[in-house]
């Protein structure tokens, strides 16, 4: 038997046949067929401004050549970031975190990074500080903290390693940029629609006692009572689930001065509608109801929700907006972006009785 056949030209040869197959092509080979550096590829690769257009075209015509596809360990030996975020998300199944997650991932796809998302069901400050140490662990540039509770903000500053990070709570001050719904503009508006409907006054039934948006949607109700010189009863508080709405409707079901009621998000919405059916209260001829979040099955409830809508897919664009800004440019400090809310009108709300 003769010796196995070998292809001519020796194994640089063999390499560059295989990589004009697209069975192996690295950045050296890319460098090559373009005629430029390899720095130059690396430019390209990263969409850096100083590489001319002719150029960079001969680049990408040499990658399409050869078949090459840029790996992650490419992109970061060329600009050293290994171009992956991570994103600390608490309460992650709830409609307002789930579609602000989906913003950021849509967003970060655009701009040609991965998403790491660490879910916590815990907002203790070790939990905060292990998401923190396992991201940067494993080598990401910045972390955006879906952040609703005050102890989250608190964990995140005693967890900072001084590495970019974007939020969605504004009780960090000035230490990290900020996106977040206008919540207590928000709550205004429904209070006002009720009061306008000619309620002598408004219920609410509030989210859980140290969220962000459900102490500021507290605000925002109690503060329009006021300036109408409405009475503000005392807020039940719930905890986000339309199990508590249920059992917190029940309370109010049965009394009878009871006819609006403001409810901090559209799932506990849903149990207080429950709640008023259950008890022979009709929505919205006896009693009217605004919830808030907007979900998608709040259009197609009997009635038809009215609530409150956060465009949270814009929210979570503009925290990988304000990210990249952080990781490409010199950003001012302490910047802070708010996603107006905007009141939604629906069948669940009518004139107070006796007014019709």
């Amino acid at each position: 038997m003769g010796e196995p056949e070998r292809e001519a030209g020796g194994p640089r040869s063999v390499r560059r046949r295989r990589a004009t197959a697209g069975g192996g092509a690295v950045m050296a080979d890319v460098a090559r067929r373009a005629g430029v550096s390899g720095q130059t590829v690396s430019r390209v690769l990263n969409d850096h401004p100083r590489v001319r257009p002719e150029t960079r075209q001969r680049v990408r015509e040499a990658m399409r050549e050869l078949g090459y596809r840029p790996t992650a360990s490419a992109r970061t030996l060329a600009s050293g970031r290994s171009r992956t975020l991570g994103v600390i998300s608490f309460d992650a199944a709830r409609f307002g975190p789930a579609a602000t997650l989906a913003g950021i991932n849509e967003a970060a796809q655009e701009a040609g990074y991965l998403v790491t998302t660490i879910a916590l069901a815990a907002a203790d400050q070790a939990a905060v500080r292990g998401a923190v140490d396992r991201l940067l662990g494993q080598g990401a540039d910045g972390i955006i903290a879906i952040a609703p509770q005050r102890s989250v903000g608190e964990a995140l500053v005693e967890a900072d390693h001084g590495m970019p990070m974007v939020t969605l709570d504004k009780s960090f001050g000035a230490r990290f940029p900020v996106v977040a719904g206008d919540s207590a503009s928000g709550a205004r508006q429904a209070t006002d629609h009720l009061l306008r409907l000619g309620h002598r006054t408004v219920r609410h039934i509030a989210g859980p006692v140290g969220w962000i948006a459900a102490e500021a949607r507290l605000a925002g109700w109690r503060a329009a009572l006021e300036d109408a010189g409405a009475q503000a009863h005392e807020p039940l508080f719930g905890d986000w689930s339309a199990d508590s709405g249920h059992e917190l409707g029940r309370r109010i079901a049965d009394d009878p001065d009871v006819t609006a009621v403001f409810v901090s998000n559209d799932q506990m919405a849903v149990g207080v509608l429950r709640a008023l059916h259950e008890a022979g209260r009709r929505v919205p001829e006896d009693v009217s109801v605004i919830g808030y979040d907007d979900i998608p099955e709040a259009a197609h409830l009997l009635p038809p929700l009215t609530t409150v809508r956060t465009d949270f897919t814009e929210i979570g664009r503009r925290c990988l907006s304000l990210m990249l800004d952080q990781l490409e440019h010199t950003p001012e400090p302490g910047v802070r972006v708010t996603i107006p809310a905007e009141l939604v009108i629906r069948a669940s709300c009518g004139p107070a009785p006796g007014l019709r």
